[in-house]
């Protein structure tokens, strides 16, 4: 929880779009920013999934805080398009190690304490707390803003990612050599990949949650617009990271909750999503302040939705490369955001509102659970 907290308390988060429109970036060069941070994903996202689980999850996390720091510093001492590209080069890199490996260490350490069971509660209380921390580095940058500007907000963000990868450094993590078959512990970086890529496309199960892990992964790439979305409907850029506040706080609530999911079946969870598309659709006619609130309904209901579905994936996966599974959902998850940008550019969050919709109608379909005569799919 401490890693969480630290590793989303990073005061540039609700900085940093308006950080790009202050160094005279438009719309469209921004959602490029973007673009690039999605497209380093697409590259590195699978490879470095096999690279936790061949050597070490917890070694990947310790890396991907330091260069999420790195990049942070990038942004602080060249501030324009070129130096923004950079540092989103660097998280993008860092992001890959993470998406893999933390869900993976994070489920086989639950097994090894014969705590198996609780993954779906224990995930939604890391994510719950990771958007909590948004709390204080909305304050953190309402303060630093105010005394520094944006350079000393970027100053402390690299502050914050060096103490994550610290804490990382101190992670329990299970031998993977006690766990798997002795005659396949000399197995290369190759073969990890290999394993990795041929259970999440060989099997139905797996290949489902997979995709509906990826879809609707890639919905939050909107989160970068939350900040945008408070300054075009009038709220003053001094005060944009606490009106923007309750959206965090409503999905924290949701990831929460998400422990209970088990008790909702695929159909109700499809309703849930298909309300929050409705919330979200509604907020883009308001179009005013008060439309945030609107947002913030929506989080609430997409969060719970996205814990309840990664949950359904780690339980499916039966094989020994887990973050390799994981991290083909987080490719598509990059995939699916260049939709999500694609659609903001035409449509705003109108549009996305309708994707939200499409979502929700397949939702039953994609977590379908697998049958029971299906041998190693859980």
């Amino acid at each position: 929880m401490g890693w969480a907290l630290i590793s989303d308390a990073v005061p540039l988060y609700p900085l940093y779009a308006l950080l790009f429109a202050h160094a005279g970036l438009s719309d469209a060069r921004i959602s490029a920013l973007f673009a690039i941070w999605s497209a380093v994903g697409l590259l590195a996202e699978v490879p470095a999934g096999a690279l936790a689980d061949r050597y070490s999850r917890r070694g990947a996390l310790v890396v991907a805080g330091l260069l999420q720091g790195l990049g942070y510093a990038v942004w602080t001492v060249r501030p324009d398009f070129a130096g923004f590209a950079a540092g989103f080069v660097l998280w993008g890199l860092g992001g890959s190690l993470v998406s893999g490996a933390f869900e993976a260490l994070l489920y086989d350490g639950l097994l090894a304490a014969g705590a198996g069971s609780s993954f779906g509660r224990v995930l939604g209380r890391v994510r719950a707390t990771g958007l909590l921390a948004q709390l204080p580095a909305a304050v953190l940058a309402t303060v630093l803003y105010r005394l520094g500007g944006y350079p000393l907000v970027g100053w402390a963000s690299v502050a914050c990612c060096v103490a994550a990868a610290g804490i990382a450094v101190a992670f329990p993590e299970p031998d993977p050599l006690a766990q798997a078959d002795p005659t396949e512990t000399e197995e290369s970086y190759l073969a990890t990949l290999r394993a990795g890529l041929a259970e999440a496309a060989a099997h139905p199960a797996v290949r489902r949650a997979v995709l509906a892990v990826a879809l609707l992964g890639g919905l939050d790439a909107m989160e970068e617009y939350f900040t945008l979305l408070a300054r075009d409907w009038g709220v003053p850029t001094v005060l944009v990271p606490l009106a923007t506040l309750g959206i965090p706080l409503a999905g924290a609530a949701g990831a929460a909750l998400a422990g209970w999911g088990g008790r909702l079946d695929r159909w109700v969870l499809a309703g849930l999503l298909g309300a929050a598309s409705a919330a979200l659709g509604a907020s883009g006619v308001l179009a005013r302040p008060a439309g945030l609130a609107l947002v913030a309904l929506f989080y609430l209901g997409y969060r719970l939705v996205l814990v309840r579905a990664e949950t359904e994936l780690q339980n499916r996966i039966a094989g020994p490369a887990r973050a390799t599974v994981t991290s083909v959902a987080s490719l598509g998850t990059e995939l699916a955001a260049f939709g999500l940008y694609a659609a903001w550019t035409l449509g705003g969050v109108r549009l996305v509102a309708g994707l939200v919709a499409a979502l929700a109608l397949s939702l039953p379909s994609l977590l379908r659970r697998p049958s029971r005569s299906t041998p190693g799919r859980r």
